[in-house]
């Protein structure tokens, strides 16, 4: 285990012997960190928090902190890390409050720039981009492979689908549709994100599909349940799993879906 002398490290954190951390952190009781992690200069984790294989922990970032949600009483919450994100530098991550299921949750594979917050009760999925100062407030979900630009401000308990994309301080303040892409102060939806659909492989067939589907949600003046039946119609026709995230990601919405 390669731990700097000057860095303060809890008797009851469980800590794999690869791990590498930098001078003048600070880890917690209850933190356990996975094989392949490093942890820069001056971070501190707190516990109950579980951080995967192969993460990356920049300086100055504050993970697994007590939630400031007036709510939270001192409670045994967790946060989860999976394997193979980065948090750069000042990134924060609260644990979750007993309002919620208790817990933070954080996949695999997420890019989280500087100065990034994800609040209390948070579930963030895979292979997603928080840019530099984006933040999302409590209970929020967002899925995977989505872009959330810098500065960029999601109102709590809203839910980011698949694939969608939020533009440079944007202000969301409801459900975001997987495949969308969201600009503006308050944001608005401004198309497809139908370049960061073919950069993950998403087949044109599939792009052309979601594209008639987007067009009977946001084109064409249509009640969403009525534009919702047409969608079922191309589904049964195309039968594409793509076009299934898309309605799900819908049908899902408890703020409703911004229009």
């Amino acid at each position: 285990m390669n731990i700097d002398p000057s860095s303060i490290i809890s008797p009851k954190a469980n800590i794999h012997a690869t791990v590498e951390i930098g001078p003048f952190c600070i880890i917690g009781d209850n933190v356990e960190i996975e094989k392949g992690s490093k942890i820069q200069s001056h971070a501190v984790i707190k516990g109950p928090t579980k951080i995967g294989k192969n993460n990356i922990i920049y300086q100055f970032s504050s993970i697994g902190e007590d939630t400031p949600d007036k709510k939270y009483n001192g409670e045994q919450t967790e946060l989860v890390i999976g394997d193979n994100n980065i948090f750069r530098e000042g990134v924060t991550v609260h644990r979750g409050t007993i309002q919620d299921k208790g817990i933070t949750e954080i996949g695999n594979n997420n890019l989280l720039m500087a100065y990034t917050h994800i609040a209390h009760d948070c579930s963030v999925g895979d292979s997603n981009i928080f840019a530099n100062n984006a933040g999302i407030a409590g209970h929020v979900k967002v899925g995977s492979n989505v872009v959330i630009g810098g500065y960029a401000a999601v109102h709590q308990f809203c839910i980011l689908g698949d694939y969608c994309f939020a533009g440079m301080n944007t202000s969301i303040t409801m459900d975001i549709p997987a495949f969308t892409k969201v600009a503006s102060n308050p944001a608005r939806v401004i198309g497809l994100n139908s370049i960061g659909m073919a950069r993950n492989g998403i087949p044109e067939e599939s792009i052309r599909t979601i594209k008639k589907a987007h067009k009977l949600i946001y084109k064409k003046g249509l009640k969403l349940d009525q534009a919702l039946k047409e969608i079922k119609n191309i589904h049964t026709e195309k039968n594409d799993a793509y076009l299934q995230t898309y309605i799900k990601s819908i049908k899902d919405s408890k703020r409703g879906i911004l229009r």
